[in-house]
């Protein structure tokens, strides 16, 4: 269920990090049917600043907050809704037929705050919720805007049978200890080192730690194979009954593809379940204690392949930089020309741009051995821009020069 929304002070502190004012973005979308004018209106009433069109409610709050229980106009308006606030708070929830899934599938991913759910006597509306995120300049910066274009394709997703973005918001629970560590994994989806555009959207909203993500994906690629490979699925539609077949067809027909994936889905899913032997509905399945532990290994190898990424790069940039001092040390007087030049316009630009000049010079010189020969360029140098006050404090910051 969606829980009321707390009022919350004007000025908001967190870790020394002072809100000048409390911010509520809210956006809602119909989907399935446009709003008619008796809903807009009686959506108006609750706002005389909102942008309302047939197919959405957008308003932002500073002051005040919105007037209406976004969980009841779910229910009765919209099939989207996406709120941020600058408390480090947001919720993502969607809408979707009743016979889109059974309790029974839903259940297992629900937590106290992460991923709960309501529903309506047509609909179940999944709510994710991130309580109190720890990306402070996020929500500092983002006024919620685009996040909705970001996660509503979820809710095709979830019409096609596509439990990944359910698993996810189990996941965003287990980040915030809502979960115990006794407690099993629910029914891990395949597809989750492959996570679509919205998914990725869903992770970085939800804020869900990555190794955490990566240690559950580890045992998606068993999820797919238990899922039946092509000869199992073709198996089953040689023995489709005429009936459904052509009612499948006929749904097509109407229009309605997505309500025909989803019955053929779970019908394909029951199927498969009557097949395989109790047991096996739980091979592989995980404990939020052996998730954390497999996270943290996760954590290590990401942070040793980062190393050696940053190694590498590193390691790249010196040997781009040493090419370019080579080309340089192949014509020192062409150089030093340049840099009188830059010195000679007499600008802090052309100061800066010196500066730069004669650093490179400096370690392509050194890069040669001939340190000597550098103090000697630099003092003939000198000796026609000494009186440049501007360029002698930025060599003499450096250390490039040193004042008699």
């Amino acid at each position: 269920m969606f829980r009321e929304l707390a009022s919350v002070p004007a000025l908001v502190k967190r870790e020394g990090t002072v809100l000048v004012s409390e911010y509520q973005y809210y956006e809602f979308i119909a989907i399935d049917r446009p709003l008619t004018p008796t809903q807009m209106a009686e959506l108006r009433a609750r706002s005389s600043r909102a942008t309302i069109t047939p197919t959405s409610f957008i308003n932002e709050y500073h002051w005040g907050d919105l007037k209406g229980d976004p969980a009841a106009w779910m229910r009765r308006y919209f099939d989207a809704f996406v709120y941020v606030a600058n408390w480090c708070s947001c919720r993502l929830a969607l809408r979707v037929p009743l016979d889109t899934f059974d309790r029974g599938t839903l259940q297992p991913y629900a937590s106290e705050y992460a991923l709960t759910l309501d529903a309506s006597p047509s609909h179940w509306i999944i709510n994710w919720e991130l309580s109190e995120g720890e990306n402070y300049d996020r929500f500092g910066m983002e006024d919620g805007r685009g996040w909705m274009g970001r996660l509503a394709p979820l809710r095709d997703e979830l019409l096609r049978g596509d439990l990944r973005p359910l698993y996810l918001g189990w996941l965003a629970g287990v980040a915030a200890g809502e979960i115990p560590d006794d407690e099993t994994e629910p029914l891990l989806p395949p597809g989750l080192s492959s996570l679509t555009a919205a998914q990725t959207a869903l992770v970085e909203f939800l804020e869900i730690d990555p190794d955490l993500l990566a240690a559950a994906a580890a045992g998606s690629d068993l999820a797919r194979d238990q899922e039946g490979d092509g000869n199992t699925a073709r198996e089953w539609i040689a023995a489709l009954p005429e009936g459904e077949c052509r009612a499948t067809l006929r749904l097509l027909l109407e229009g309605r593809a997505r309500e025909a994936e989803r019955t053929l889905k779970t019908r394909f899913l029951a199927w498969q379940r009557e097949r395989s032997p109790p047991q096996t509905a739980v091979v592989g399945r995980r404990t939020v204690a052996e998730l954390r532990t497999l996270a943290e290994d996760a954590g290590r190898i990401r942070r040793e392949r980062e190393a050696k990424a940053r190694a590498q790069a590193k390691a790249r940039q010196r040997q781009q930089r040493e090419a370019y001092l080579a080309t340089l040390a192949a014509d020192f007087d062409r150089a030093w020309a340049a840099a009188h030049e830059m010195a000679e316009r007499g600008t802090a630009s052309g100061y800066d741009e010196t500066l730069r000049a004669i650093v490179d010079l400096g370690e392509a010189y050194a890069l040669r051995k001939e340190g000597e020969a550098f103090e000697q360029a630099l003092r003939r140098f000198m000796i026609r821009h000494g009186k440049r006050g501007a360029l002698v404090r930025r060599l003499t910051g450096a250390k490039l020069w040193r004042k008699a």
